[in-house]
């Protein structure tokens, strides 16, 4: 073809998503069935994946849970089996496949260090002989050290990249190649907005969501140019939420009320409807929209001007300051 039409029909193209896109803020598409899909979750134990959890199991997905902790992933697996017990015949069922109400999920259990390649490929080996294919893969698993970049243990900071990125690959390796065979998939990146653009203190915790939205974007590529578009990709990156995670964190009393932290349950519901959409990317909330695109057209001092008027350039300095106060705490009653 030649380059001139080409570029005409890409352009075209690129006109229609921003229409395509208008539109699904008019009319919200419908959300796909997961009735007997197989999801795989890390980090499930409290959190964010033990939201994910109760959110697929009132859908009548089948859930895989995987933590490195035995006995919150057992709570999480309690939670998820009275969710089972209590749904109607149909609930969580779409009109095409009522025809098939007794269909039962199940839960399952898997302790799981996403930080050990060795400990990823022996757990989704252990998945394929009792479970079967998966349909989602929710990488979800997180940590954050808590300390400034010289106050930090080395191995607290390799902690970071591996729980925070480098287990992406892991889980990724092990369970695509199956989806790749079927065509079919969906692959959830749960990163942060500190993915996106940073602050100061949190150095090792930036620097492996960075990884983790880079890693994600470069496999939807690589699907896409397979013309593997039966494997759909969702990138979550949420505000700070109240977990617990960040305790302490804060901006300037004045701005606080236009950045409140999120609650767990919005978030992970917002997330919910991005997944089963096929939504590429959700932020929330969608100021974070304007924050990431101003990021990217302003000068560096512009934009630290603005982080200094919000006190976003301190605000995770409380934070760092209640963790060594509760690691010193910790340390005198275990007599160190």
């Amino acid at each position: 073809m030649n380059i001139l039409a080409e570029f005409f029909m890409v352009t075209f193209k690129i006109i229609w998503t921003f229409v395509l896109a208008g539109a699904k803020w008019l009319i919200r598409p419908r959300e796909k069935s997961v009735v007997g899909q197989v999801c795989v979750i890390t980090g499930a134990g409290s959190g964010l994946g033990r939201l994910f959890a109760e959110e697929f199991a009132r859908r009548r997905a089948t859930l895989v849970l995987w933590d490195i902790n035995r006995l919150g992933n057992e709570e999480t697996a309690e939670i998820v089996r009275e969710i089972y017990r209590e749904l109607s015949p149909f609930e969580g069922c779409s009109d095409g496949i009522q025809e098939l109400p007794l269909f039962q999920p199940k839960v399952y259990t898997y302790v799981c260090d996403v930080s050990k390649r060795e400990s990823v490929y022996a757990t989704a080996e252990k998945v394929r002989k009792e479970v079967g294919n998966i349909d989602f893969l929710i990488n979800n698993a997180g940590v954050v050290s808590g300390h400034h970049l010289l106050e930090c243990p080395d191995e607290l900071i390799e902690r970071t990249m591996m729980v925070n990125c480098h287990a992406h690959f892991w889980t990724t390796k092990a369970f695509l190649p199956n989806m790749l065979e079927r065509n079919h998939g969906h692959i959830v990146t749960v990163a942060s907005s500190l993915g996106l653009f940073t602050t100061a203190g949190v150095e090792d915790y930036c620097a492996s969501k960075f990884g983790a939205i880079g890693f994600h974007e470069s496999l939807s590529h690589e699907l896409k140019a397979a013309d593997k578009d039966g494997i759909k990709m969702t990138l979550v990156c949420p505000f700070l939420v109240d977990t617990g995670m960040f305790k302490g964190c804060k901006i300037r009393k004045e701005m606080a009320a236009f950045f409140p932290p999120l609650k767990p349950e919005y978030c992970v519901k917002q997330a919910m409807r991005a997944i089963l959409t096929d939504q590429p990317m959700i932020c929330t909330p969608r100021v974070m929209y304007m924050v990431t695109f101003m990021k990217t057209v302003l000068p560096f001092d512009a934009i630290v001007c603005m982080y200094r008027f919000i006190g976003a350039d301190k605000c995770m300095y409380p934070f760092l300051a209640h963790r060594k106060e509760s690691t010193n705490n910790n340390e005198s009653k275990a007599g160190v």
